[in-house]
């Protein structure tokens, strides 16, 4: 089905199911329980969970499969936001004009850098990416003010042309009149479930590019990639020109994050400079990392992760932590309070910067292979080993495959 196996079939099936239920998944608790403070279903940040997802995805083709470890990729990132918010001011707020001219105008700008910088591998490659990306982040902070609008950012004015709307359009960005900040809300005794128009329409979007990179994985091409990162030196050595296919992963990654700044623009019609700024190319580097470099649901995981940390954690404040332990006395409950305070409100990076540390040195394989070694504690599957084993040939044992 889909040109896939059986069992990625069954995979993107549960990944499908998942995605559309995310509304519910993120609301356990109730609206009057003092433990919905980590709820996370709402709107926001529930398109924040997809469009990053979706830059995750794209960037684990380029460092997962190639090796190749790009600091620049917010560059693509801005370009899509910049170019679909130039699609508002001149045709309208339908969102489709601006994401498909995104896609092209980032897969053009991905090819420049691709070619420029893939001439050198390993840290030198790194630090061309960084730059390429810092140079952009400049020009459009400066330099090119008339396109970007430069520190106030680029916006809709009620003075732009806007030739192909209509009297009757939305006022803000929609796709053929579904507008994306619209929300259906359903209660349902003490929860109140928002389903919201732009996260499905982000969610759909994020299910077709994580079923493009499902057959990636799969092809020859990925295969090609994955042979690229174990020894590129040994494939040169055969006569292979490695140049294109590593070119062609950089262009894809760049396209996956024009679409994802694209969406940025979709769901709020702003493009700032500040997307192209060093650090949010750190981060979709610690996203795929903490998800599960090189697996397919990694990236996304680690997006999630990060993202969740980043507006929930972020707003624990000494207030709602007085709340939680005010059943102590005074002094035991000043001082549970001033033990968590670093680590929670403005002190979030640093609980995520040690959970990042205990991943990584804990679980190299990501968030990934945590969830692999609980599903083996649950499966209880037993090895048959030594003279019990009837295997005449001696033949080894398969190797656990960590693809998904």
């Amino acid at each position: 089905m889909f040109g896939l196996s059986s069992k990625d079939t069954r995979f993107l099936l549960i990944v499908i199911c998942l995605t559309l239920a995310t509304p519910i998944l993120l609301q356990p608790f109730p609206e009057t329980s003092s433990l919905a403070q980590f709820n996370a279903g709402y709107p926001d940040l529930m398109q924040r969970f997809a469009i990053f997802g979706i830059f995750a995805i794209g960037f684990n083709i380029l460092f997962g499969l190639t090796g190749y470890l790009s600091f620049g990729h917010a560059a693509f990132l801005g370009v899509g936001s910049y170019t679909v918010v130039w699609m508002y001011k001149l045709l309208g707020y339908n969102v489709l004009p601006g994401l498909l001219l995104a896609m092209v105008v980032s897969a053009l700008f991905a090819l420049l850098i691709g070619f420029v910088s893939l001439r050198r591998s390993g840290i030198y490659f790194s630090i061309l990416t960084l730059a390429f990306a810092e140079m952009s982040y400049k020009l459009a902070y400066s330099v090119l003010t008339p396109i970007t609008n430069g520190e106030t950012g680029l916006q809709v004015y009620g003075t732009d042309k806007q030739i192909l709307a209509g009297p009757g359009d939305p006022t803000s960005p929609h796709f053929f009149g579904l507008v994306m900040r619209d929300s259906y809300q359903l209660e349902l005794g003490n929860w109140l479930f928002t389903f919201n128009y732009g996260y499905y329409f982000c969610a759909v979007i994020a299910i077709i590019a994580f079923y493009v990179s499902l057959r990636i994985f799969r092809s020859p091409f990925g295969m090609m990639l994955r042979a690229i990162k174990t020894n590129q030196t040994r494939m040169n050595y055969t006569g292979l020109n490695s140049r294109p296919y590593t070119l062609a992963a950089f262009v894809i990654s760049g396209i996956y994050a024009g679409l994802a700044g694209g969406l940025l623009a979709a769901m709020d019609p702003l493009a700032g400079a500040e997307r192209m700024q060093w650090t949010a190319s750190g981060e979709v580097v610690l996203m795929t990392i903490l998800g599960g470099a090189g697996t397919l649901m990694g990236p996304v995981l680690g997006a999630g992760f990060i993202k969740y940390f980043e507006n929930i954690f972020s707003k624990i404040n000494d207030s709602v932590l007085h709340g939680w332990f005010a059943f102590m006395p005074d002094g035991m409950e000043d001082f549970i309070v001033a033990v968590f305070h670093p680590f929670v409100g403005k002190g979030w990076h640093l609980t995520l910067g040690i959970l990042f540390m205990l991943v990584v040195i804990f679980l190299p394989g990501g968030l990934v292979e945590g969830m692999q070694r609980i599903a083996r504690l649950f499966k209880r599957k037993r090895v048959p080993d030594g003279p019990r084993r009837k295997d005449p040939e001696h033949r080894p044992n398969p190797a656990q495959h960590v693809a998904e």
